[in-house]
């Protein structure tokens, strides 16, 4: 004991100032860092987040990449364009060339200061020239809707090194996230499983799943907390735990589209239809292709509200050329709708038959069996845009009000067939139009004979659910 004594005593007059030392100093440490820490962790609360569809670290959705960066332009709660990472734009050479005036002070995550050297937008057949302050793109035709083209977030990418010998692309924006992790299914470019992404007070972790049920499949297990930009209801929602958000979205319409190529779908038919099928609530009625919140949406023309009597009025005005059978083509999302628009319109159908054998005016009574309606129903993941008579999908509206690729005649993705020379002059002249007002003119003329014309049917805009667990 005297002996463990003296080897103590010794111990501390050799070290004893140290020892102390080290202990003030850890507990001074351990004082200051330890509260920071927990207020870190703190900040950084994690938040679980399932996301539907395959993405890769350059195709990821809107919702996130809006987190993670800005475009030069983005679009007002009004729907025009308003500057964001340019500080304004001109337009010159009668609309052909942009010139974009960048901020002065915007710096990258990477704590590089954006340049327009940095800005890289992939447009075919534009040409960009660079100054010092400025960029420009030379179109090579007019294009009034070009300010909303480069609302686009930019980024660019850079490599990082992880599992110390190996490198990866590293995504790098101008938002208030920054990608902090990432885990792919198979090389770094291939399709995400996760994406971790940080602010300065919260870790946003995002989980992948191909289809809505695997993401409801994932929540109930608990591997996520939150799944937005659900397109129907399911059984989670009567869980006492979460709470589910509903959001009409105006941007996002679900319509009958007429394949006018078909012989059988002149004008009269394709009023009648659509006057023969009940419409949804004006809440969330979309009523032509140009979105509700559009600062060019037109309020006025035809509503097609059911009324038999109108309808059987067009199909019987001009009985069509061959008897009435057609294929409705859809997802399975729309499969109830589908069975209700085919119970409408075959009910209509043995209406106008009745009618047109009691019409005098007919006297070949044969012809009104062409008035008959037999619907079948094809129900597919993937619809054929090439290949169908009538298509019930969802549809997506541009920010802007231009319809020129969906409805012109000239257009590839024109997939209904639909020609009309006035509308084709209106969706040119809407394009190649500056003034607002001259342009909301323009397109509000163009919804008019448009929804005259009837080439789809428009029924309501779509419902998205998000759900979040307590």
């Amino acid at each position: 004991m005297r002996k463990f004594y003296w080897y103590l005593t010794a111990y501390i007059r050799k070290h004893g100032l140290v020892v102390i030392g080290s202990v003030v100093a850890a507990i001074l440490v351990f004082s200051f860092t330890i509260p920071t820490v927990v207020t870190k962790l703190e900040k950084s609360s994690y938040k679980y987040v399932g996301v539907i569809g395959e993405y890769s670290l350059t195709t990821l959705p809107p919702s996130i990449t809006s987190k993670l960066s800005a475009g030069l332009t983005q679009i007002s709660e009004d729907g025009t364009t308003e500057p964001a990472l340019a500080k304004r734009w001109t337009v010159e050479n009668d609309g052909i060339t942009y010139r974009f005036v960048i901020k002065e002070g915007i710096f990258w995550q990477d704590g590089k200061e954006l340049t327009p050297e940095d800005i890289t937008y992939n447009l075919p057949n534009v040409e960009t020239i660079v100054t010092p302050n400025d960029i420009v793109f030379k179109l090579p035709d007019p294009y009034a809707p070009f300010p909303t083209v480069v609302t686009a977030p930019l980024f660019k990418i850079e490599n990082e090194k992880y599992h110390f010998f190996f490198t990866r692309p590293k995504l790098v924006g101008i938002g208030k996230y920054h990608v902090a992790d990432y885990t792919t299914t198979g090389n770094p470019t291939a399709s995400l499983t996760e994406l971790v992404i940080d602010s300065p007070d919260e870790r946003l972790v995002y989980r992948f799943y191909p289809t809505e049920d695997a993401a409801i499949t994932a929540f109930k297990h608990g591997k996520i907390d939150k799944i937005e930009d659900l397109s129907k209801p399911y059984d989670i929602f009567d869980w006492d735990t979460l709470s589910v958000d509903t959001n009409l979205d105006q941007n996002n319409y679900l319509a009958i589209f007429f394949n006018i190529r078909e012989p059988i779908f002149d004008k009269n038919v394709r009023q009648a239809l659509s006057y023969a099928l009940a419409k949804p609530d004006p809440a969330v009625r979309a009523i032509g292709p140009i979105s509700a919140n559009s600062w060019a949406h037109f309020s006025g023309g035809k509503t097609y509200e059911k009324d038999i009597d109108r309808a059987t009025e067009r199909l019987l005005d001009a009985i069509p050329p061959f008897p009435l059978e057609m294929n409705l083509t859809t997802t399975a999302l729309y499969q109830d709708e589908a069975e209700q628009i085919k119970k409408e319109w075959e009910e209509f159908g043995a209406h106008a038959y009745e009618s047109c054998r009691a019409l005098d005016a007919i006297t070949d009574k044969a012809e009104c069996e062409k008035v008959k309606i037999v619907v079948t129903i094809t129900i597919t993941n993937f619809p054929d845009l090439s290949n169908f008579q009538l298509l019930l999908i969802g549809q997506e509206n541009p920010p802007d009000p231009d319809q020129y690729a969906l409805w012109h005649s000239d257009e590839d993705t024109n997939f209904t067939g639909y020609t009309n020379t006035r509308i084709d002059s209106l969706l040119e002249k809407g394009r190649q139009t500056f003034d607002i007002k001259e342009r909301t003119e323009i397109y509000q003329e163009f919804q008019q004979f448009f929804i005259e014309d009837a080439p789809a049917i428009f029924l309501r805009y779509l419902t998205r659910y998000s759900v979040t667990r307590k």
